[in-house]
């Protein structure tokens, strides 16, 4: 049963509502005055404090601040005479849970402490919900709190506890490394390896004795058997980059790990069984493969248990401002650097970018202007964007923009790129572009750039 905790300066109150309370089946004890009962709550924990407001040297609102100073989910109902409403209303103020007016019939007291322990025991419950939720939506290494990476992320928080086979769609850059990550360390597995491969960085003719390992003498310069990638990854997670890029044999091998959990080593003979789970990535569409023949559709839908497609970064632009201040705070730290913060004209400059290059470009930005400023904080002048030109339209075919832009935003950033490369001087911007002095400060004035102090408008 609860432990309570009596504080009244009366005696024979306290022993009232000490017997009543223990024949109500509460393990009750009691204090003469508020430094007693802080000195018992620090001695023996309790469930409910019962306290009267006046009492003797340090009162019984001071009492009750120190303790929610102290203990502050402990609940605490007051107990006041001369009808001081007003006081008790203070106390709640404070903290307390609710409160009687003496004299009251001992059914009433214990009423309000069966209520408020029963108000404890939801809020107790409630905060280990909350975190709870918290721990498993937490991704201290993935910066993204929109709509469209919560979205995601509740994903991944459902997907991760399960060995389901996971494939990671998106743009190069978008951070599907990190997303296979927070799988494996939101699985049952993240007390074992996680071992990523990537496809592409690996000469084909190695490929498969990366993923699958190999014997003594399998080929010239064999000296002896190592293990492979799937081998390393046992009880654990193997990330695999790029399998768009996986050569056909290789994808054969594949599919039968993924059916039978078997396979054998390069020049062996011993059939190996892993238990592994899978997770794979790629920047290629998948659909288009299959069409061309570049990629097995057994494979593909043995891999597509559960796609999890990550949004490029113009389609999150929300998120920009706290991944720009997350690279900022690292790079400067790296760095040495007492750069705190970036000024709103650079921050809109990020915000109105399209990022072809997603997330690694932001970042790459960040710490190309962290490396060469020197200011306080980071101005528009530090933000250096790339401007990658539209492909140059096929004859017949109209000119394109890149996604996500309007005419007048990329003919400004063109602008703003030539400027940037004749280092301000506007005659060799002008002539960076094609145009007269003249027709480049007609444009520039409609973009809100000032002229320079003594150059003519």
């Amino acid at each position: 049963m609860p432990t309570l905790l009596i504080v009244d300066d009366e005696a024979k109150m306290r022993r009232l509502l000490e017997l009543q309370l223990s024949q109500a089946g509460y393990t009750v004890l009691t204090a003469g005055d508020a430094p007693e009962g802080l000195a018992r709550l620090r001695e023996q924990p309790v469930d409910l404090a019962v306290t009267d407001l006046r009492l003797p040297g340090m009162d019984g609102l001071a009492f009750l601040q120190a303790v929610k100073r102290e203990q502050p989910a402990l609940p605490v109902v007051v107990m006041t005479a001369h009808g001081s409403v007003e006081t008790a209303v203070e106390a709640m103020k404070a903290g307390a849970g609710d409160y009687v007016l003496k004299p009251f019939p001992l059914e009433e007291l214990r009423l309000v402490i069966e209520k408020e322990l029963a108000n404890a025991g939801l809020r107790r419950q409630n905060q280990s919900l909350r975190e709870e939720l918290r721990e498993r939506y937490d991704f201290p290494n993935i910066v993204g709190r929109g709509p469209r990476m919560r979205e995601v992320l509740a994903l991944v928080a459902r997907v991760a506890p399960s060995n389901s086979t996971v494939l990671i769609l998106g743009e190069s850059g978008v951070g599907k490394d990190l997303i296979a990550r927070a799988l494996h360390e939101h699985s049952r597995r993240a007390q074992g390896p996680f071992v990523k491969i990537n496809s592409t960085a690996i000469p084909e003719s190695l490929l498969e004795s990366e993923l699958f390992g190999y014997e003594k003498g399998a080929f010239t310069g064999a000296l002896r058997s190592k293990p492979g990638k799937f081998e390393l990854a046992d009880q654990g997670t193997l990330f695999l980059d790029e399998i768009g890029d996986v050569p056909l044999p290789i994808q054969v091998k594949l599919l039968r790990v993924l059916q039978e959990r078997s396979f054998e080593r390069l020049g062996g003979m011993r059939t190996l069984t892993v238990d592994v789970r899978l997770v794979a990535a790629t920047n290629r569409n998948l659909r288009a493969a299959l069409e061309e023949g570049t990629f097995r559709e057994d494979l593909y839908y043995r891999l597509n248990v559960v796609p999890i497609d990550l949004p490029p970064l113009r389609a999150h632009k929300e998120d920009i401002p706290a991944l720009a201040e997350h690279f900022l705070a690292r790079f400067a730290a790296a760095q040495g650097k007492a750069i705190a913060a970036l000024a709103p004209e650079a921050m809109a400059r990020l915000l109105a970018f399209d990022w072809p290059g997603n997330v690694r470009e932001l970042e790459n930005v960040i710490e190309r202007a962290v490396t060469l400023g020197d200011g306080p904080r980071l101005e528009a002048a530090d933000i250096h964007l790339e401007v990658v030109p539209p492909p140059r339209a096929a004859a017949g075919d109209a000119p394109t923009l890149p996604p996500g832009w309007t005419l007048e935003e990329f003919e400004q950033a063109i602008i703003r790129d030539a400027l940037r490369r004749a280092n301000g001087n506007k005659s060799q911007a002008a002539r960076l572009l094609g145009l007269s002095r003249n027709a480049l400060r007609y444009r520039l004035a409609a973009m809100g750039e000032a002229p320079a102090e003594g150059e003519e408008p």
